[in-house]
């Protein structure tokens, strides 16, 4: 089961000169959860965090990923349960109230995020979800290679089909296809977005 973690965090200041603050810096190990705070944000400096929830009968629901520059926190969401897993290790600094108003930016793309990814699990058909979807974590995640995009984090079959609302079997089915019609290929366990799929962006 996953576990806050106590004595994997480090604190130390981080002091942002224009703004005259100074920010605690923990750090997480993956699998770790971040503790349910509402009076503080936490900013990834490091790392990638899932955002999540789950249904009555136990179905696990994610409800978004998160990396560097990003703003997460449980001030964030009404929904309940919630939780925030590390999926990576993880830096984050801690943002106090006092503080939030100068981060408005963060705030304003945390929704902007949220938005695009509820905009994709809404798609009728599971293969335009998942063609959308692996373009927007290319957009978020992915860095430039030869071929097109490599999707700089691991997610497994069943963590995408989490989040588009459908099977394992299905995702599985899916990505062999996108393979086979040249729109992905594999390097290790991560997926490269080809050209072909990302001219879908728009589609």
């Amino acid at each position: 089961m996953n576990k806050t973690s106590n004595d994997a965090q480090k604190p130390s200041n981080l002091e942002n000169s224009s703004n005259n603050e100074k920010l605690l810096l923990r750090i997480f190990d993956r699998r770790d959860i971040i503790p349910e705070r509402n009076d503080v944000l936490w900013k990834i400096e490091s790392g990638v965090v899932r955002s999540a929830t789950w249904s009555e009968d136990g179905t696990f629901i994610t409800l978004g990923y998160w990396g560097v520059g990003d703003v997460v926190g449980f001030a964030l969401s009404k929904i309940t349960p919630y939780q925030l897993d590390c999926l990576t290790p993880t830096e984050v600094t801690i943002i106090p109230p006092q503080f939030w108003y100068k981060h408005i930016n963060l705030l304003f793309s945390h929704i902007q995020q949220t938005e695009e990814l509820l905009s994709i699990i809404n798609y009728k058909g599971v293969h335009i979800r998942m063609c959308q979807f692996l373009i927007w974590l290319s957009d978020k995640f992915g860095r430039d290679v030869e071929k097109g995009k490599l999707i700089d984090i691991h997610l497994t079959h069943q963590d995408i089909a989490e989040v588009l609302n459908t099977t394992r079997v299905t995702i599985t089915r899916l990505l062999m296809q996108l393979e086979a019609e040249g729109k992905l290929t594999r390097h290790k366990r991560q997926i490269i977005v080809t050209q072909s799929l990302l001219g879908l962006r728009d589609a």
